[in-house]
């Protein structure tokens, strides 16, 4: 797919992306929660994968040195598959080293088995299970990509 930027995510995004956490999550973040993100009372960095001129999926994590805490990722269902995920991960994780954030951390539902398979793509790996994490009881796999495990 062309035409395809990863950039910063801004305020102007937070309508956009909490409406994509209405279509992607069956437990989504108000868009107050969504708002709160970009407040600047906590540190965190969003990404946002924008195809002509419309954010088609992003992704956010906490820096906290020398960790990232990857709070979402979503791609909107008419653009999964085409590698957009692949794109947002790949500069989250860039940037994470950049900022001395080389191990970077996450929680995904036991049974998505695409973003089990996209993190594992990045070097992520399974460590533990956080049982009924999620509002309907399911479990969350917690998934670590640690630097010195890259070296």
């Amino acid at each position: 797919m062309e035409n395809i930027i990863v950039r910063l995510a801004t305020e102007k995004d937070i309508d956009r992306i909490a409406e994509m956490e209405q279509i992607c999550f069956s437990d989504p973040w108000s868009r107050e929660a969504v708002a709160e993100e970009f407040s600047g009372r906590n540190p965190s960095v969003y990404y946002a994968a924008e195809a002509d001129g419309t954010v088609i999926g992003y992704a956010g994590v906490w820096l906290i040195p020398p960790e990232g805490y990857i709070t979402n990722v979503a791609v909107h269902p008419d653009y999964r598959r085409l590698g957009i995920g692949s794109r947002i991960i790949e500069k989250l994780v860039a940037d994470c080293e950049a900022k001395n954030c080389p191990d970077v951390t996450l929680e995904v539902r036991v049974s998505n088995a695409p973003a089990i398979g996209l993190y594992e793509s990045f070097g992520f790996e399974s460590v533990g299970v956080r049982k009924k994490y999620y509002s309907d009881g399911e479990d969350a796999m917690i998934m670590w990509r640690r630097q010195e495990d890259k070296e």
